[in-house]
This record gives structure tokens, sequence and C-alpha cells, in this order.
């Protein structure tokens, strides 16, 4: 998102976080294809705004693939000897190399180098890079096998504190962009168990979520530290303290206004799986306001997914049962039904859910509405 006045330089194509994993999954395959036929490698370079989890999204894929993974900050690089490392005296006295500093990976992989804020270091140490980035080694040093490079930055063009990268840099390299998306950020913080009014806010004001301050880093941190408040709307004076103690203004307030008209309303999974009474209230609630929240349903159906999608056994009859009248709520719009049942299809057949799409209530009323389609 460009603020006034920026215009932000970016490379690549702009993709979602998993457009973003696909292409890295891709080059790392494609990478070591290379590797293993004397070819070279090509690094990647993540472009986007701070705070959007491109560091995150690269530990995670180290993670996923069982391998090694280094980070290191060329911004706090003051010497070239951070980088090349020191001359040190071979033999007797004829000859020096350079020892490799300790960051540098020793073992053989699968690895992953993430060089993180890659325009953040000084044109000196960038230029350095150079080398790293073309054949995978630097003077007297060289990356083991089966490591690859990744680098995160921040667009070049407005407000932040970047060094232009030259053509001559940039060709090195292949670039992406990475945007923020809303449901795949949903999804990460309801595994690490974000407040899940947190997460029902995002999903509900997903435009809010990027501004100077603001980020989904900086809303986690918000959220934390909210997290042991039971009654948000009993204690705003002290949310709105730690709101503005890290995200912008307009942020804040639009929180503020969630808690104080939506919160209310919202429907836990739980509720829903366990056929609480407060399901149908709120539903009415939320659908006979003027206009009616569809804002807050939408977030409500998207989290019932997140949560199911979390669920690693089979649901008992009672949860298929109250799911069910879920589904079938008159309440519920026609759209958001068969969207939310399209989404449950997708999840994994160890959940029982088939039972649910079996029913012929349920199925002649989802025929219906991909008929009128």
């Amino acid at each position: 998102m460009s603020k006034p006045g920026f215009d932000y330089i970016f490379y690549g194509t702009e993709c979602d976080v998993a457009e973003v994993e696909q292409l890295m999954d891709h080059l790392w395959d494609a990478n070591q294809r290379l590797e293993d036929a004397g070819r070279r490698q090509t690094p990647l370079c993540i472009w986007g705004r701070h705070g959007i989890g491109k560091t995150d999204l690269v530990a995670a894929m180290a993670e996923r693939r069982g391998a090694s993974f280094v980070s290191i900050a060329p911004a706090q690089f003051e010497e070239m000897g951070d980088l090349m490392g020191m001359p040190v005296v071979v033999g007797d006295g004829e000859a020096t190399r350079m020892a490799p500093p300790d960051w540098v990976p020793r073992e053989e992989g699968p690895g992953v180098l993430l060089i993180d804020d890659v325009n953040r270091a000084d044109d000196r140490i960038l230029r350095g890079l150079m080398q790293l980035f073309q054949n995978y080694e630097l003077a007297g040093w060289k990356l083991p096998k089966r490591w690859q490079i990744v680098m995160t930055a921040n667009p070049d063009g407005g407000d932040y504190s970047v060094t232009p990268m030259d053509d001559a840099m940039l060709t090195r390299m292949m670039h992406v962009t990475m945007r923020f998306d809303a449901k795949r950020w949903a999804a990460w913080a309801e595994r690490t168990e974000v407040d899940p009014r947190g997460v029902s806010f995002v999903l509900t004001y997903p435009e809010a979520v990027t501004g100077e301050r603001t980020t989904p880093r900086s809303l986690v941190q918000f959220f934390d530290r909210i997290a042991e408040i039971d009654d948000l709307e009993a204690k705003l004076d002290l949310v709105t303290v730690l709101g503005e103690s890290c995200l912008d203004k307009g942020t804040v307030a639009s929180f503020l206004s969630f808690v104080q008209h939506g919160l209310g309303d919202l429907i836990a999974p739980e509720d829903i799986l366990a056929g609480a009474k407060v399901v149908g209230a709120r539903l009415e609630r939320m659908m006979k306001h003027e206009p009616p929240r569809i804002d807050l349903l939408s977030a409500v159906c998207t989290r019932l997914a997140l949560h199911l999608g979390r669920r690693t056994k089979a649901l008992p009859k009672k949860e298929l049962d109250a799911l069910r009248e879920f589904l079938t709520h008159e309440l519920l719009p026609e759209d958001m039904r068969l969207a939310l049942a399209q989404e449950l299809g997708t999840l994994p057949s160890k959940l029982g859910l088939q039972k649910l799409f079996g029913d012929p209530k349920l199925a002649r009323l989802l025929l219906a509405l991909k008929a009128g389609a």
C-alpha cells in the first residue's frame, strides 16, 4: 500500500503469501537441479512493506523443508571484514587466506541463508555482496553445497532508509513482491493462538492493517498485550493507550469502534460447534442491523473454517449436527452459505465432513445454490 506523496518501487509480480511460498518451493528445486548439473543458482529477493511477515515466511520454509537456517542483517555490518572475513597467515608466512566470519555455514545443506533487509546495508557492503549473489562465494570462502540464498527488501522511492540497487545488482537475483493477505495471516494467527478478538478484527477490517506504524507485526504486539483483558469495553482507556503505543491512530479508532459496536455480536467457532443458544440470537442481531453486518458474519465464517482446518480428528455427531444447523440457518446469506460449504469441502476427509454433505436437506440446498450461481 503506497502512502500519499510516495511512489514506492517494487520488483517482480505482486503475490500473496501462498503464491510466494509456491515460488520459493519451485526455485528451491530448480536451484538444486542447477547446482547438481554444475550450473549457477539464482537467489530470490522478496520485496514488501515492513512487518508483513517476509522474514517469518522464509524461516517457515526452511523448517518445512527440514533445512538449516542462518539469518544475517547486513545493515549491522560496519566493516568489510564482517562480510568477507579476516586474513590469516598460512604455511610459513608465504601467503594469507580469508577466514570466513562465524555466521558462514560450514556444513553441507540443505540450508537457507537469509540476507534480511538487504538494501538497508550501506553501499560498500551491498557492493561487496554482489559476488555472493552471483557465485554463492566471496573471496576466500564459499557456501557449502545445497544451500539457498533468499533476501528480503523494503521498497525504494519512499520514506524507507534504503540503499538503491543498480541494474548490475538487480539482475543477479530473481524478484517477487509480497502483499498482505488477511485470510492467510488469520490462519497463521489461529495456529499461534493470537487473541481471537484480534483475528476477528483483522478479518473484519483488513484495510486497517497496513499503515505507517500499523503492520501485521505491530498488530500482534498489540493483541498480545490485550489478551488478558477480558472486558475490553470496560477498559477502553487502557486499550487506547496500548493501541496508540504501537499502532496508527486510525487503526486504534477502528478497533475501538469494533469493540463497542461489533465485538459483542461475534460468534466463536466453539459456540457454533457446541450448538450454543447464543448463535441464533447473534445471527439475528447481525442480519437485522441496518445495514446488515455482513463483514462480521464473513469473519465468523472464516474463523469457523480455519478452526476446523486445525482439527485432527473426526467431528463427533453433536458437532456435525450443530454445524449442519448453522449452514442451513435461514439468516445465513446464500452466497456465504455456498462459499462456506465449498471451503469446508476442501478440508481433510478425516474430519468426517462428508457425513455433513450427505444430509439430504443440505445437499438439496447447496445444489440449488450452485445451479443459481
